[in-house]
């Protein structure tokens, strides 16, 4: 089963001015996760995908480069437009959409997702963080009851989507355009290994986190 990753890159990132290779822990934050990637066992091919051939000086080895047209840049461009594009360029079995944003997820929990979609129990897997605590949607409760208000450790946890990494099967997208089934493996993670950077405050709360992980390794 050919299982290619790839991920989509951007140099015009609009929140975070140059976000994707802004320093974090004294390299770029887009290698984090390539580097991640290339450490899955699982893992046949690696593609960054980028109208932007500079990004190219910066990949980890292992890591090819694909160019995607410029269009698919701007700032109103649909996700699914990008996986169109790729999955018609890059024929495989199973592909692994990773984004650079989350520079904390691990390599085992990418592999073992992987592993999981393999062996048919799931058609499809992404990571998702638990939450634990009152949810509301659409103006009322979602996991409790007003009338009976539970303890936080027994409330029905809410699951949230972390965009670290959504994997599915060729005929899925191309045959129904999801990145997730309806059998789905579902990776928790906790806060950190999840993390999104989307905003300033968030690669500085990431700064923070790297800065401890570093501490920790010269420990």
């Amino acid at each position: 089963m050919k299982t290619v990753a790839f991920v989509p890159i951007r140099l015009n990132s609009q929140r975070v001015e140059g976000k994707n290779l802004r320093l974090l822990g004294g390299e770029p934050l887009m290698c984090h996760t390539l580097k991640t990637l290339t450490r899955v066992r699982e893992i046949d091919e690696i593609y960054v995908y980028c109208s932007d051939e500079s990004v190219c000086q910066y990949l980890p080895q292992g890591v090819k480069f694909l160019r995607r047209s410029p269009t698919l840049d701007s700032n109103t461009t649909l996700g699914s437009e990008i996986y169109d594009s790729f999955t018609r360029e890059v024929e495989a079995d199973l592909y692994i959409l990773a984004h650079v944003t989350s520079p904390f997820i691990k390599a085992e929990t990418i592999a073992r997702s992987i592993r999981e979609v393999r062996s048919g129990a799931y058609d499809s897997a992404f990571s998702a963080e638990q939450i634990r605590t009152f949810a509301w949607f659409e103006g009322r409760p979602l996991n409790y009851s007003l009338s009976e208000i539970p303890r936080t450790q027994t409330l029905e946890p809410v699951y949230i989507e972390t965009s670290a990494f959504f994997i599915f099967p060729r005929e899925l997208w191309v045959g129904h355009h999801q990145r997730i089934g309806d059998r789905p493996y579902m990776a928790v993670v906790d806060r950190i290994e999840g993390m999104d950077i989307d905003y300033p405050e968030d690669f500085a709360a990431a700064e923070i986190i790297m800065s401890g992980i570093k501490e920790e390794e010269l420990q």
